[in-house]
């Protein structure tokens, strides 16, 4: 019955979608293309409007900053706006399809606002979309930053829907759903894990970013592969630079270089970003620390080059690692590298299209050097990824998207190795494995009408579980308990083992009020392949990412939302509410006590059964004045009930959080002072407490009895953090800008637990007591200097 429904819903939104592709395109109708960029940098403006007010009819500029607008024949005033910037209205008679490119320039007003960049103020209210949230980083680098890094993924978290289970932790958790439920993509390039330094920085270098976009829900159809979000982080790239400018900084953990160059005019330009921390030159400074490193590094670089109005080559290169190394004792280092190449050609005005080739891959490696413990452990995942999207503007009311993409993995889950003939340590090799999947999409943006725009599409996916030439096994047992191995056989290489396939529908639609409010509504199908196998609390850089198998069923997940959205006083204020819920099946968890590191018969640990999340989002966001910011409050549950844990009842999931409150306010004293503030709140992560112990020989064992799961919370998070801006005086005779940045993290110095252990009383051994463990218990200030020329 359940796949009789999605054939169906799949089959309805093409028969609704045939009427609008057969239009034909009116006589009279002409095209008007483009691009928009920044008057001063020449970066491409992604996300702008252009629109022809009299006749209700607009576009967006895409990520190249081209926009192309089908328009009937003659005289219109054509306006290109997007926030934080000028707009500009020009008044063209068109008797053909004509191109108008426009440089727009940053508001004179001497405001510092925040962006939640990439479209019209009131597109809030008119566009289809929901659950989305944009920012750039001008926003990011004025709110108040840990030891002066400016961090990507510490922004995300302030957005609503959008947690952590703590400081330190790696990743984030939107709307109920797990770190791996998210992809993330730094210009098509996937970022496996987003953290330095054990979760406190992310992988993003503030200086080599442009902006980012996340979709919580409403996910275009082109996008797949993870059940929660997509975070989407596009590079700055200097595409078409008339100048050589060098951007950079100096702060307490890591300094930052970036540099942005055109190699031929108007044809080729080059982004070159470096940041690198140096923990370990401190250490070189003390004796007994100098054969110790403790540091991470990024390097951004993108290359762009412009065959002709119509062509363009772009090239993206990623690699960044933390390398953690004590003498002859023990290393640790671990990082993402990737590189993509795409190729856009615009066929026509209205049709464009793009191929792509991705290359990721996320690996760590850990162990001793030398002595009678000398081992070394290594785990890697790789992706080769091809793709081709195309756009094609079918009318002023139809955008029609498509495109198709393959990708195979490659998984080392561990390989150990003795490095001399004396070492403790044999030999061990959990099998690597690999995959394939694959996706073919459609999608339409419509609108029917003044006041009603949909969006609706069909991704279609499938994936291969792959042999290669090594044994595989089905496990069974009873439900709920760990299972053995049977039927072990040698799969050959590149034989499908298993192949699953799965239709994703998606859909979203917004009904006009009033001029200033709408009413919208969204559904995402979602199929996710791939897992990240961890049993902690937070994800480590030592967790194992694993494809599904014949033994590992795919996520799904089935998402609805409705919201209300309502700009108010010409936009200055935003203002939403957003209700949804998820339902997610084969949601993965562990026997009590599973190994999940180095067990050739992991599978067998795992266990399978349902999830679910639903909540409500509110969300206020000034964009104009001296004052800007947003607050943000979720009220939510995450669930999951799996056969064999918690008495098979539903139980909370670790980063389940129902309450969740952020705000953030931006004040600019002056042109060159700005102050800055954040607020978080919310509520202790779910965690296992013993609720019994046992006494043995005088030892005090806590345990958990009744099979409790996720049983006790810890204490309710809050953390207030300031920050100010001072920018230095200009000369106008001089092209060097700088400014210093000041932040106060944790103002109060709350002890914010990230763990609860449990241990004797050393005064009474006959008491136990429970002890919080917290990442930071005082207050943070830093100072970093930014510069620019």
């Amino acid at each position: 019955m359940k796949n009789t429904i999605q054939w169906g819903l799949a089959a309805g939104l093409l028969l609704t979608a045939t009427p609008s592709w057969s239009q034909t395109v009116p006589a009279g109708q002409v095209t008007l293309s483009g691009t928009l960029r920044d008057a001063v940098t020449n970066e491409p403006l992604v996300g702008a409007s252009v629109f022809v007010k009299a006749l209700g009819l607009g576009t967006n500029t895409d990520e190249t900053g081209a926009y192309s607008l089908p328009l009937p024949k003659g005289t219109h005033t054509i306006t290109y706006q997007i926030i934080g910037y000028e707009p500009q209205q020009v008044t063209l008679t068109l008797s053909g399809d004509a191109t108008r490119s426009v440089k727009l320039g940053a508001q004179t007003q001497q405001t510092q606002e925040v962006v939640i960049a990439g479209v019209r103020a009131e597109d809030n209210v008119k566009k289809a979309e929901m659950g989305v949230n944009r920012l750039d980083m001008k926003t990011v680098k004025l709110m108040p930053a840990l030891l002066g890094e400016v961090d990507v993924v510490r922004s995300i978290q302030l957005l609503p829907g959008v947690t952590t289970v703590g400081e330190g932790a790696s990743g984030f958790n939107v709307r109920g759903g797990a770190v791996d439920q998210n992809l993330i993509l730094m210009d098509e390039i996937p970022v496996y894990n987003v953290s330095h330094l054990f979760g406190f920085f992310s992988a993003f270098n503030p200086d080599a970013v442009q902006d980012m976009t996340l979709y919580k829900g409403g996910i275009p159809a082109r996008y797949g592969g993870r059940l929660a979000s997509l975070l989407d982080v596009k590079m700055r790239d200097g595409r078409q630079a008339e100048r050589l400018t060098v951007n950079g900084g100096i702060g307490l953990i890591s300094s930052r270089l970036s540099v942005e160059a055109p190699l031929i005019k108007d044809r080729t330009s080059v982004a070159l970003s470096a940041r690198r921390s140096y923990g370990d030159l401190f250490l070189k400074l003390i004796p007994e620390q100098r054969k110790n490193q403790a540091y991470f590094y990024d390097l951004n670089l993108k290359v762009n080059h412009r065959f002709s109005a119509r062509d363009q080559l772009t090239l993206t290169g990623y690699r960044g690692r933390d390398v953690f190394n004590f003498a002859d004792v023990f290393q640790n280092d671990w990082g993402n590298m990737g590189a993509s190449a795409r190729w856009t050609h615009q066929f026509t005005p209205r049709l464009v299209g793009s191929a792509t080739a991705v290359v990721g891959q996320y690996d760590y490696g850990l162990g001793v050097p030398k002595g009678t413990q000398a081992f070394e452990w290594t785990s890697n995942i790789r992706n080769y990824t091809g793709k081709a999207d195309f756009s094609y503007q079918l009318n002023a009311q139809n955008t029609l998207s498509a495109g198709v993409s393959s990708t195979r993995y490659q998984f080392e889950p561990a390989t150990v190795k003795p490095l001399n003939a004396e070492s403790i340590f044999v030999a061990l090799k959990v099998d690597n494995q690999q995959a394939g999947e694959y996706a073919a999409y459609i999608d339409n943006e419509q609108t029917l009408s003044p006041r009603l725009q949909v969006q609706y599409g069909l991704r279609v996916s499938a994936f291969d579980f792959l042999g290669r030439g090594t044994a595989i096994s089905d496990y069974v047992g009873a439900e709920g308990q760990r299972k053995d191995p049977t039927n072990t056989r040698i799969a050959k290489d590149g034989a499908v083992v298993k192949r699953y396939a799965n239709l994703e529908p998606r859909a979203s639609l917004r009904f006009t009020l009033t001029e200033t409010s709408s009413l919208k509504a969204s559904y995402n199908r979602t199929a996710q392949y791939i897992h990240l196998i961890s049993n902690t609390t937070a994800a480590s850089p030592l967790d194992v990412w694993s494809p599904s198998t014949n033994n590992i069923r795919p996520e799904r997940g089935d998402q609805v939302a409705v919201g209300y959205f309502r700009n108010f006083q010409d936009n200055a204020y935003e203002a939403s509410v957003e209700v949804f819920g998820k339902r997610m099946d084969n949601q993965i968890d562990y026997v009590n006590g599973a190994n999940t590191l180095l067990n050739k018969d992991l599978e067998g640990e795992l266990l399978y059964g349902r999830g679910r999340a639903y909540g409500a989002e509110f969300f206020v966001k000034k964009n104009q004045g001296a004052l800007t910011g947003w607050v943000s409050y979720t009220l939510s549950r995450s669930e999951r009930q799996i056969n064999g844990i918690n008495a098979d009842a539903w139980y909370p999931n670790k980063y389940d959080k129902t309450h969740n409150l952020n705000v953030v306010a931006m004040y600019a004293l002056s042109p060159r002072l700005t102050l800055s503030g954040n607020f978080a709140y919310g509520t202790g992560v779910a965690t296992t407490f013993p609720n019994a112990r046992f006494v043995y020989e005088g030892l005090v064992v806590p345990v958990v009895s009744g099979d409790r799961r996720n049983n006790y919370r810890v204490p309710a998070y809050h953390r207030l953090d300031f920050g100010a801006t001072l920018k230095n005086r200009v000369r106008p005779d001089r092209r060097w800008r700088s400014e210093w940045v000041f932040s106060v993290y944790n103002v109060y110095s709350r002890r914010n637990a990230y763990g609860i252990y449990f241990r004797q009383n050393e005064d009474d051994p006959r008491k136990t007591e429970a002890v919080r463990l917290s990442v930071f218990g005082s207050v943070i200030p830093s100072v970093s200097y930014n510069f620019n020329f």
